[in-house]
């Protein structure tokens, strides 16, 4: 039996969500839910950290929700509620802001990243956000936070905060999150360039399979895949130098939940028109009626709403507690 626990994870509401999106969180956010308590939380106070377009963001918005319940995130067993609308996080937030070092911040490696050379000209919001992230997993209390490793810092951080918090007024209110890091960490490449990571802002909309994308759109763009002219391997070795091949048959292997010993041997020998024809076959079976789900909910966003506001009402409830406790430790008068 496993053990139970409550399970936070947010995405950002930047559209164009992807198989690499599918593969590396939400298959696997769906499978926690038979196990754990969830909550997932499209984090569109995190999406304004870099200038957004009002209307798109609210459309993309929509759009990542009708995705996470196409996918099959149970909203009746467990809570998907849009960020902005539990203004508890952002409170917890600023409390925090008030806990964690400036040291810590200063070794954070995706503010770096994301502010470039521009760091004096980044908003206070790119620097901040992880303790705003910190606010998302502790104002819930959460246990578990699955995450890429690229964000497993953000999780530390929030254990580091949560650790001084409880130090610092002598108390165990948070307990210590840790990331769970799930399923295997094969990364989805490029269908344009295999040593890239498929990536949501590729100018080139054939270099990713998008999650809005109908059965005749994903036989396009895998049969336009970039490919070598060799068959495929029939050992490990011949993989070697092959970042396109590597790459497709890692998506086969993902999508059939296969092994890659058993992957090369099914496959050894064939041509890449054989291959990208299974593997075609694969993906719309497993794509395309979340595809369908997807696009009737984008036609019905008043529905999308009201699983929000839903969720939302229940985030709150669950949240108001937590945040008054914490307050209360920290003095603020309660009238």
């Amino acid at each position: 039996m496993h053990e139970n626990h409550r399970i936070f994870s947010g995405i950002q509401p930047t559209g164009n969500l992807h198989l690499g999106n599918y593969l590396g969180a939400l298959r696997n956010w769906v499978s926690l839910q038979n196990d754990h308590e969830c909550i997932f939380c499209v984090v569109d106070m995190h999406a304004i950290t870099v200038w957004q377009d009002p209307i798109a963001l609210r459309a993309q918005t929509r759009e990542v929700a009708a995705a996470l319940l196409a996918a099959g995130i149970d909203t009746k067993k467990h809570i998907l509620f849009t960020q902005s609308q539990n203004p508890n996080h952002a409170q917890l937030a600023w409390i925090l802001n008030c806990v964690t070092r400036i040291g810590w911040l200063n070794r954070m490696t995706q503010f770096k990243e994301k502010a470039g050379k521009n760091r004096q000209n980044s908003s206070v919001g790119l620097y901040v956000y992880p303790n705003l992230m910190s606010a998302d997993i502790l104002v819930y209390k959460a246990t578990r936070v699955p995450v890429g490793e690229d964000q497993k810092q953000h999780v530390e951080l929030a254990r580091d905060t949560a650790h001084k918090f409880n130090n610092d007024y002598g108390v165990i209110t948070f307990p210590l999150p840790e990331p769970l890091i799930l399923g295997s960490a094969t990364r989805v490449m490029s269908l344009r360039d295999g040593t890239k990571k498929m990536s949501k802002s590729d100018e080139l909309d054939y270099s990713r399979i998008n999650m809005i994308d109908d059965a005749d759109t994903i036989n396009l763009k895998l049969r336009k895949a970039k490919t070598d002219s060799l068959p495929m391997p029939d050992n490990e070795n011949e993989l070697i130098d092959r970042p396109e091949a590597i790459n497709l048959l890692n998506i086969w292997i993902e999508l059939s939940n296969s092994t890659r010993e058993k992957a090369i041997l099914h496959f050894a020998g064939r041509q890449f028109f054989e291959f990208k024809k299974e593997l075609i076959e694969l993906m719309i079976s497993i794509l395309g009626p979340i595809n369908t789900e997807m696009k009737r909910y984008l036609m019905d966003p008043a529905t999308i709403d009201s699983f929000l506001k839903n969720g939302a009402d229940r985030a709150r409830e669950l949240s108001m507690p937590i945040l008054a406790e914490v307050e209360n430790i920290v003095g603020f008068l309660h009238i």
